[in-house]
């Protein structure tokens, strides 16, 4: 015989059933079920294909939508179990998004809020999901920790549904057909060809991850390459797989932050891959102004990162990427980054934009880690998989619906005369 739930929590979820028709009254085509922690059900509008099943296991998730912070507030509600997501988590986020920015008029907020605050509420131990970062923001220390808290996890983690590269960054699709190792190797030969690479160049890479486009570079195009990051177990990784590849005579990674990298001397092309979105938007003249000064004359930077589609104001409040994933990282959008590259001394060259690519990207990531599950939970815990989970959902569809952008940018320093660049861009495509 089924255990019989209690009369109090049926008489609860009566109520989140009232509370979240009201919430959604407008929201069509409702095309997913909500079920409540006493067994009830409110299913897909008639005619619909269900999507997911919103499983809500505890009455706070709704006493969520009251919180200044609704973003945040959801995100710690999945992370914590309050409620589960069965189907494709992706059809989840315009459901989030519509509740998050809901606004109500003064006679039905006081109603809602009356009957919210009438549910049960619950407290999370966040002690070990949020970082505790000490010291001046954007700081060579603070840094290193903000690096830390996400890039040291464990390197087989992200060995789980990264390619075997390694490569954590915006792949690059000849077709929406393509398999991420293909991607990825397309998107590293992309990045080479951009730059034009020649055989005995130098080239810097900003945030080398776990070696993949270094090695790449110095296997493939000739270089003498050297790669910096502020993570120990990338480092570990990368300079293993450096020895192993037999590249040792050309390929370099260090622990060193790219404001101590002039140690190395000038280099003939200088690359930062997804390490733009940690520096800040107080730091970028910084970081322009040495990437510029570490360059020879003549010599090119291609910066790939995140930027924030420049319709979108900054959030007000912070996000759960902001709370949970990404501690110190700031999304800014194209015209600001290029603003402080040119006043650093750059050129604009060009400006590619890869929204889908990375769409295309996170579902790839997302399919495997999912799949990985519960590998990934045994290596870090399953607060850790479900906070990951909602991340590389909740990204793909910013990119999916242009929130968020992914840009290529060519920036050269030019020495008052001609460019001595193609007229076309004919040879990255041959």
């Amino acid at each position: 015989m089924a255990e019989r739930v209690p009369a109090i929590a049926t008489k609860s979820a009566s109520k989140a059933l009232e509370i979240t028709q009201e919430l959604l009254r407008d929201y069509h085509p409702r095309n997913f079920a909500i079920e409540f922690w006493d067994g009830s059900r409110w299913d897909a509008e008639p005619g619909q294909f269900c999507r997911f099943t919103w499983q809500i296991h505890h009455p706070s998730v709704l006493r969520s939508l009251i919180r200044p912070d609704r973003q945040v507030a959801l995100g710690e509600a999945f992370i914590y179990g309050d409620f589960d997501i069965s189907g494709d988590i992706l059809a989840v986020f315009p459901i989030a998004e519509y509740l998050e920015q809901k606004h109500f008029g003064a006679g039905s907020k006081l109603r809602l809020a009356t009957m919210l605050l009438s549910l049960p509420s619950k407290l999370h131990d966040e002690e070990h999901a949020r970082p505790e970062l000490h010291g001046r923001t954007h700081s060579k220390s603070r840094d290193r920790q903000a690096v830390s808290f996400h890039y040291d996890l464990s390197n087989d983690f992200y060995q789980l549904w990264l390619d075997s590269r390694m490569v954590y960054s915006c792949a690059y699709f000849k077709s929406s057909n393509d398999d991420l190792e293909t991607a990825q190797s397309q998107k590293l030969d992309h990045i080479c060809r951009k730059l034009r690479l020649r055989p005995g160049e130098r080239l810097l890479d900003i945030g080398c991850g776990w070696g993949g486009l270094i090695l790449h570079a110095a296997r493939n195009y000739g270089v003498k390459a050297i790669g910096i990051t502020l993570s120990r177990q990338q480092l570990a990784l990368a300079q293993q797989r450096i020895r192993e590849a037999g590249l040792a005579s050309c390929c370099q990674a260090h622990l060193v932050d790219y404001r101590d990298a002039q140690q190395f001397g000038e280099f003939d092309k200088i690359v930062s891959v997804g390490m733009v979105e940690h520096v800040g938007e107080s730091a970028l003249p910084e970081y322009f102004r040495c990437a510029f000064n570490l360059l020879k004359p003549g010599g090119v930077f291609l910066n790939h990162g995140i930027g924030r589609a420049g319709t979108r104001s900054k959030p007000a409040e912070k996000t759960f990427t902001d709370v949970y994933v990404f501690p110190d990282g700031e999304l800014v959008p194209i015209s600001t980054m290029l603003t402080h590259a040119e006043r650093a001394g750059f050129e604009v060259r060009d400006v590619e934009n890869l929204r889908e690519h990375y769409f295309l990207t996170l579902c790839s990531w997302l399919r495997k880690f999912e799949a990985r599950e519960t590998q990934a939970s045994e290596l870090v815990g399953e607060l850790k998989y479900r906070i990951w989970r909602l991340y590389l959902a909740g990204s793909a569809y910013y990119f999916q619906c242009g929130k968020l952008d992914l840009y290529q940018s060519l920036l050269l320093k030019n020495a008052d005369g001609p460019s001595r660049m193609p007229l076309t861009r004919a040879d990255w495509y041959r």
